[in-house]
């Protein structure tokens, strides 16, 4: 059954986003400390990534207002999973991000979803942890994400397997891993990054391409498949990491759209991380 999905794999119609507030350059939470963030910036470069999804791409967005009370709830990807009509709203792994899920879930009901909530108290997960490649899911056991929370994701998306790779030394599985075709995973080169790659390669039954970037934080990008424009990779700009896009000029039959995230990135910002991205069969 999920074989004849992964056909439909990147097609996007809606996608909800939510604005930066004034909290954010102070009280967001980060691994290391990576300077101070400049705000302004921060909110010019979410704002050119929205206006690539809707007006050149032509999604609908979602808008969700900023509230000072929750400095990270820019990174709308932690909070829900969504697959076809399903969203797994998520238990995220910061107590002081689980409030965030309110307003995600419900601008997700509103969508019409089939909203499912993790309620189990002993389970946590976030978002970035969870890498759905059109056939499966890859599930990182971070600091956010336990096995309770990845057995919980296998429940809500029975027709999929769902195997879990440890993560070490980075916030979220995705902090150095995405998909930039249906059959291909983009993967950072440092240690980390193909021990889990290695992992994930040991525990599918499918032989997966890869493409291998320089830069860790290069390789989470956005991948979609629009119509009438075919396969469309938003990748980090050259500006930052010259060498890692060299390797996405190799990628011919995509449409290549550079986005720059420095600001987002000094507390754990990934591109993936500012959208929930929503194929609605049915518009509601």
């Amino acid at each position: 059954m999920a074989e004849q999905k992964v056909s439909d794999f990147g097609q996007c119609t809606h996608v909800v986003v939510r604005s930066i507030p004034d909290s954010f350059s102070q009280q967001a939470l980060r691994m290391n400390d990576c300077g101070t963030v400049n705000l302004a910036g921060a909110r010019r470069e979410l704002e050119l990534y929205v206006r690539v999804l809707r007006d050149k791409l032509g999604l609908q967005v979602v808008e969700l207002p900023s509230d000072d009370s929750m400095p990270d709830a820019v990174f709308v990807e932690d909070v829900a999973v969504i697959l076809d009509e399903t969203a797994l709203i998520t238990r995220p792994g910061a107590p002081s991000r689980r409030r965030e899920v309110e307003a995600v879930k419900k601008a997700l009901q509103d969508l019409r979803l089939n909203v499912v909530e993790m309620t189990d108290e002993s389970a946590t997960l976030d978002g970035g942890d969870v890498l759905f490649t059109g056939r499966e899911f890859f599930v990182g056991l971070s600091k956010r994400t336990n096995q309770r929370g990845a057995e919980i994701l296998a429940d809500a998306f029975k027709d999929y397997a769902v195997s879990t790779v440890p993560v070490y030394d980075n916030l979220h599985l995705k902090s150095f891993c995405s998909m930039a075709a249906p059959n291909l995973i983009v993967i950072g080169s440092s240690e980390g990054a193909q021990k889990a790659l290695k992992t994930m390669q040991q525990m599918s039954d499918h032989r997966y391409d890869k493409l291998t970037v320089p830069d860790d934080a290069a390789a989470n990008c956005v991948y979609l498949n629009v119509p009438g424009k075919g396969h469309v990779l938003l990748h980090r700009a050259p500006e930052e990491f010259p060498e890692s896009v060299k390797v996405f000029e190799k990628l011919k039959d995509h449409m290549l759209i550079p986005v720059a995230n420095s600001e987002l990135a000094k507390v754990d910002g990934c591109l993936t991380c500012c959208s929930l991205l929503i194929n609605k069969k049915n518009d509601p």
